[in-house]
């Protein structure tokens, strides 16, 4: 696929539009070695690029993050060049849904920080069923239990875990037990955010 079908992909499956990347659409992708990504987010690149020239100018004149450090022009456009995952347009084969995605109409019932820097909740099951999540940060991709999908998903428990009994508790009212139990692998373990990739669906495309 090139750049065009990816933007016309874009274009017909926005499922988020992200205040600063703007629309984007979650999904798999299959490159063309055959390998399979099931996290994967499109978007154009921009935001992406007014972003960056906007922190670099903040860096020039004192203003950004990293004004207090040696060299905080160098520190910004290091962050810029080499954070993240990113895959290049020319190597997407094919594009499918993602069953990973949390669909928007759930994400936006997860409601605030629960502790500093991170977010804890319950996803209830139609069949009763109770999972602990959470996540610092990343709330695009997340882990699943087996046989279920997003779909599955009654009601969100905010700030709340699966305790050792098996009952959705009060993260607030029990910290020392919920961290206890948020790395554990048992059937009370923290379900967390699937590690994702960005392509950029005109990367390549010429700046008029």
């Amino acid at each position: 696929m090139g750049g065009n079908e990816l933007q016309k992909y874009l274009d017909a499956n926005v499922d988020r539009t992200d205040p600063i990347y703007g629309p984007q659409c979650r999904c798999s992708v299959t490159l063309t070695d055959g390998l399979v990504l099931p996290c994967v987010i499109l978007r154009q690149a921009a935001p992406t690029v007014d972003l960056a020239l906007r922190r670099f100018d903040d860096e020039k004149h004192g203003k950004g993050v990293f004004g207090k450090s040696k060299k905080p022009y160098q520190q910004i456009v290091r962050h810029f060049v080499t954070s993240g995952s990113s895959i290049d347009d020319f190597y997407v084969k094919s594009v499918d849904p993602s069953p990973f995605a949390l669909p928007s109409e759930v994400m936006s019932q997860i409601k605030g920080e629960t502790m500093m820097g991170w977010t804890g909740w319950v996803f209830e099951m139609s069949d009763g069923s109770v999972f602990s999540y959470g996540s610092s940060f990343s709330f695009d991709f997340f882990e699943l239990p087996d046989g279920y999908t997003f779909g599955d998903v009654a009601k969100v428990h905010n700030h709340s875990f699966v305790n050792t009994d098996g009952q959705v508790a009060s993260i607030h009212e029990d910290p020392a037990g919920y961290l206890e139990k948020r790395g554990s692998d048992d059937l009370a373990r923290t379900y967390q955010a699937r590690p994702s990739f960005v392509c950029y669906v005109d990367s390549r495309t010429r700046l008029e």
